[in-house]
């Protein structure tokens, strides 16, 4: 193998590092007070755990994410999204960098929940 294809070989296989903004973690906390409250501290603790696993694969497939429809209509894509179960988990790749910005229950309005969260930001 030439020097020229390690390098995009290592490159390809580099693991990016997530970070959890503020929003994000206050998202992920209140996902769990809430199911802890209505529902039982094994399934409040077993999905925080599922969302924060489903963020943390982001760092070997940053790109595997879509941008949210919600942000195509108005034109808006530096954002991307996956899902687990009802929740949205909306973050940014840069560089070497995913930043997550908000974990969001699906259910609720998207529209507006984005354009307040994010599009403030920009």
């Amino acid at each position: 193998m030439c020097e020229k294809e390690s390098k995009i070989t290592k490159s390809r296989m580099m693991k990016y590092k997530v970070n959890f903004l503020p929003a994000a973690e206050e998202d992920l906390f209140a996902i769990y007070k809430y199911v802890r409250i209505n529902d039982s501290k094994s399934a409040a603790e077993k999905l925080f755990n599922k969302l924060f696993e489903k963020c943390s694969m982001l760092k070997n497939y940053p790109e595997r994410g879509h941008c949210p429809p919600e942000l195509q209509l108005i034109e808006v894509y530096d954002y991307l999204e996956i899902h687990y179960k009802p929740y949205r988990i909306i973050y940014q790749v840069l560089g070497k960098q995913i930043f997550v910005h908000c974990i969001l229950d699906g259910r609720r309005d998207m529209q507006k929940l984005l354009q307040e969260r994010l599009l403030r930001e920009l």
